[in-house]
């Protein structure tokens, strides 16, 4: 009897893994769980229906100071996404969140995260940060204390 309800309890269980796995394969992707994301960041998930509505806003970049940056950055409640982005090649290149696109305004500004010069498409997360501070995202070179380019948010 005693080793007929280890063998109840252990299929039991196997099933009920079996429908936990079976529920996270709904066959729809968003933009998150499509994305790469860097190592040590996490991503979490609900599956209530978002109560807020989600503010995005977006701006083409243009290169400043004599560097070129190409893209589009769009900034939500969530996360910052660059796509279709390049720049010039920098040493130590960053991208802020900022009022404006000189240095005082990156001194100012909120510093989100190192960017990669070649990669089209990099999302950064965000979280604890009051998004309608900021009007710009600028991509800075912090060793040359250079800007490099900015998007205007609209």
């Amino acid at each position: 009897m005693r080793k007929l309800a280890t063998v109840s309890l252990t299929v039991l269980a196997a099933t009920a893994l079996a429908g936990s796995l079976s529920a996270c394969s709904t066959g729809t992707t968003d933009a998150m769980s499509s994305a790469t994301t860097k190592p040590g960041t996490t991503t979490s998930r609900s599956s209530e229906p978002s109560t807020t509505a989600k503010t995005e806003r977006s701006g083409s970049f243009a290169g400043l100071n004599g560097k070129k940056v190409a893209g589009t950055a769009t900034l939500t409640d969530t996360a910052l996404m660059l796509t279709g982005f390049s720049s010039d090649e920098g040493p130590d290149l960053h991208v802020y969140l900022t009022n404006g696109t000189d240095e005082a305004a990156v001194e100012a500004g909120m510093r989100i995260d190192a960017i990669s010069f070649d990669s089209a498409e990099q999302q950064f997360p965000l979280s604890g940060i009051d998004l309608s501070k900021y009007s710009d995202v600028v991509i800075h070179c912090d060793k040359a204390k250079a800007v490099f380019g900015a998007a205007k948010l609209a």
